[in-house]
């Protein structure tokens, strides 16, 4: 007689059997093939193509991949929801073959769920580019041959080869953004590189564009049938044969023509940036590794949206990065992911605000935290609050100079005494243009320059290294086909860093020489009510190299241009 654990383990082995005879009869009904999910391999990889919520609900999982062929296993192939999804993946450029399997078996798989990751969330969020190249698919390694590959395939209709070639040409331009814009009769496509938009191709035809545009939002998870509302999405870009995936953001608007498209290239090597790599003058980045030895305190960069602003910030955690230093961030949304730092990204939905988010790492007891910005009165007084207890806060503001950050936090109605003590450091910077070392040439400078910079050096803190300016020389751009004509390549930092230090002039090379200030110390200038133009004075006082001044020791070193300097920091004031 069988004992009731016998029993028991009997009628599940019978009823499993029973399962997968029927898995057996509904392949062979839709002239499929059987798989027994319980005894077979699955890859994690694929799995995380198909978010669990929707795998569960049309009770689908992709459970093999190589290249672009993916092994689906399917309960009913038959299913409305399951046919979409193998279209979703097919436009995706994924080829589906499809097994069918038992309940138990599906349920097996699902287990695997707990090893993919919790940021996945588009069913097709991948695509892998470079793949499809051959004998007919164009060199692309510079501006002027990514226009000569449109014009190779201006009658092409092939969708996933087209979107390739946009992708390939603007990585391999070092471009940040692609955009589509939709005129009267046809669509431009144009691509931003080192900050300057440049036009690639102007007459995508309108039924041509909204394929591609189909594919797109496919990619990105967008809802394709939403056209007169904005919407954001992202995917990821698997370079062929490297090991190596960019974020790619995606962000639609209704205009008067059609869609809008943004594409934000999110490359991985652009975080990969030393501090060294920054373009920080020396005795800044003294000044900045010192602070950032500090155990509290407040550091915020200031600057307009695509001044480096991330890319800065990450190089300060990256440079106090131990195994011994908890870092947690919260961001919005997270541009780029850090190995070994905690990363959360804001979900207003879900009441994960900056203010929420900050509280709730507040208590995960950090060392440093990275706020992604200070935007409203809450998150900038918990932050204060936070670098007054003990904690290394960096944060960003969206104001003009480094001066500007106090009046901005004032505004925000964060307390005038709490602001001293809780700042560090400020510091604001843009991004210019560099030129290209390939093709820059000597320019003739004549006396009345060579007499200004002369005076501007003379007038500089002593902190600052001149003897390497002995010889002044400036460099202009030429153009050539490195640099796609343009006569500059990449961009470098430009900075202005104000150090709310009451022992500034220890930092001087004579501290002899330090400027007499009209206050004390910050703390007196903010109890009385200080504007802009009074901390900006202070600063300077306290020996602050402003922005303009720095571009200008750029230009001397041969980096830049002033046509570049005035750009971003106005007028050249000598």
């Amino acid at each position: 007689m069988l004992k009731k654990t016998d029993l028991q383990t009997k009628l599940i082995q019978m009823q499993r059997e029973a399962e997968e005879r029927d898995a057996q009869r509904r392949a062979q009904k839709n002239n499929l093939s059987y798989l027994d999910a319980v005894s077979s391999p699955v890859s994690v990889e694929a799995l995380e193509l198909i978010p669990e919520e929707i795998a569960k609900k049309a009770k689908i999982a992709a459970i093999e991949i190589k290249e672009n062929n993916l092994a689906l296993a399917v309960f009913d192939p038959a299913s409305i929801e399951v046919k979409n999804i193998i279209k979703k993946l097919e436009v995706g450029g994924f080829n589906s073959t499809v097994f069918v399997v038992s309940s138990s078996g599906l349920n097996h798989i699902f287990n695997f769920y707990k090893f993919v990751s919790k940021k996945t969330e588009a069913i097709v969020g991948k695509v892998e580019v470079g793949k499809s190249q051959g004998t007919d698919f164009p060199k692309i390694s510079s501006l002027k041959e990514l226009r000569e590959a449109f014009q190779f395939l201006s009658h092409s209709s092939d969708i996933v080869k087209i979107l390739d070639i946009i992708l390939l040409g603007a990585l391999a331009n070092a471009a940040s953004d692609i955009h589509f814009e939709p005129e009267e009769k046809s669509v431009k496509l144009r691509i931003r590189v080192d900050g300057i938009l440049h036009d690639v191709f102007g007459d995508f035809k309108k039924d041509f564009y909204l394929q591609l545009l189909s594919r797109i939002k496919l990619l990105s998870n967008l809802k394709i049938n939403i056209h007169d509302e904005p919407q954001d999405g992202r995917f990821t870009i698997n370079l062929a044969g490297k090991k190596k995936e960019i974020e790619v953001r995606v962000a639609t608007s209704p205009s008067e023509f059609g869609e809008v498209v943004v594409m934000r290239l999110l490359d991985p090597d652009i975080i990969s940036l030393s501090l060294s790599d920054l373009g920080i003058r020396e005795d800044d980045l003294e000044i900045i590794k010192n602070e950032l030895k500090r155990p509290n305190g407040m550091i915020l960069n200031t600057g307009p949206t695509g001044s480096g602003k991330t890319t800065t910030l990450y190089a300060f955690l990256k440079h106090n990065q131990t195994s011994e230093v908890k870092i947690i961030t919260i961001e919005d949304p997270i541009e780029y992911h850090l190995e070994g730092i905690e990363q959360t990204q804001v979900n207003e939905e879900a009441g994960y605000t900056f203010a929420n988010g900050l509280r709730s790492i507040m208590r995960q007891d950090p060392d440093a935290i990275l706020v992604g910005e200070m935007r409203d009165k809450e998150t900038a007084e918990i932050g204060i609050q936070a670098a007054l207890t003990g904690h290394l806060v960096f944060s960003t503001l969206h104001t003009n100079n480094a001066s500007g950050a106090i009046p901005r936090l004032l505004d925000l109605g964060v307390k005038p005494t709490s602001i001293g003590p809780a700042l560090n450091l400020v510091i604001a910077q843009r991004l210019a243009r560099r030129l290209c070392s390939n093709c820059k040439t000597l320019q003739v400078v004549d006396e009345d320059l060579e007499n200004k910079i002369k005076i501007f050096l003379n007038a500089l803190p002593e902190r600052v290294d001149k003897g390497k300016f002995k010889e002044i020389k400036i460099f202009k751009p030429k153009g050539c086909d490195v640099c796609n004509g343009s006569g500059y390549k990449g961009r470098v930092g430009v900075y202005e860093i104000f150090l709310n230090d009451p022992e500034y002039e220890k930092l001087l090379i004579d501290p002899s020489k330090a400027k007499l200030s009209s206050h004390e110390n910050l703390d007196e200038l903010i109890s009385q009510g200080a504007g802009e133009f009074a901390i900006e004075k202070f600063a300077l006082e306290q020996g602050m190299v402003t922005m303009q001044q720095d571009g200008i020791l750029k230009i001397i070193e041969g980096i830049t241009t002033f046509e570049e300097v005035e750009k971003i920091s106005g007028a050249i004031k000598w």
